[in-house]
């Protein structure tokens, strides 16, 4: 079956999440927390066939408020595909890109608006979904903390590219920046160098010892 993220056709089976499906499919969504369900990175938008997905558990309900309950909203993490149907979906990363690149401020503060809303009404729910996890056993923390770490470098090598490839100006603006980055990184490494020179402590130079020849008076 095939199932639409970001307006792209995928291939889904029955069974799978959201967020495998999207990756497999190399559809641009966030996955810093490696699926853990503790960043709300993979935070979509379901947009047609929420009835061929699983129903929101514990977790979904504890980090997605109503108002992005009524708008669609599911952790991609938590979310599985139960049966074959029309399912299209947008990926908050994938809005946010949008919305950037159309210099969309209006849309960019209403974005900003929601998830600070968002994040100020489900914070609480959110650590306590997560401590009760731990305790559980049901959720590492080390292997969280380890995901999150790779997800972020993933995550920073994604918009690099997305930005770059979209926005070729770009490219020559990180040239530039990268060029002048290095020549002060080289100016600053000779000024350290000589700073150092200048304060390190200096050796009294030895004093010469001239040599006297005496002469003494023959014995008579």
């Amino acid at each position: 079956m095939k199932i639409i993220i970001n307006d792209k056709p995928c291939e889904a089976q029955i069974g799978d999440r959201l967020l495998d499906v999207a990756q497999q499919n190399k559809a641009h969504i966030g996955y810093i927390c490696g699926g853990s369900g503790i960043c709300q990175s993979c935070f979509v938008y379901v947009e047609e066939g929420m009835e061929c997905l699983s129903r929101k558990g514990d977790t979904e309900n504890a980090f997605i408020s109503d108002v992005l309950a009524q708008a669609g909203g599911r952790l991609a993490c938590r979310t599985t595909i139960i049966k074959e149907g029309n399912i299209r979906i947008l990926t908050r990363a994938e809005q946010l890109r949008r919305t950037v690149l159309a210099l969309n401020v209006p849309g960019f503060v209403s974005y900003a608006q929601t998830i600070g809303y968002n994040v100020v009404n489900q914070l609480p729910k959110g650590i306590g979904d997560i401590a009760g996890r731990a305790r559980k056993g049901q959720l590492d923390p080390v292997k969280s903390l380890q995901h999150i770490a790779q997800g972020i470098g993933h995550a920073t090598l994604l918009i690099g590219n997305t930005m770059f490839e979209t926005v070729p100006l770009l490219n020559s603006a990180a040239s530039a920046v990268t060029s002048t980055a290095g020549s002060a990184v080289s100016m600053l490494t000779g000024s350290l160098g000589s700073l150092t020179q200048a304060f390190a402590p200096r050796t009294a130079p030895a004093e010469e010892i001239t040599r006297v020849q005496i002469r003494t008076s023959p014995k008579k």
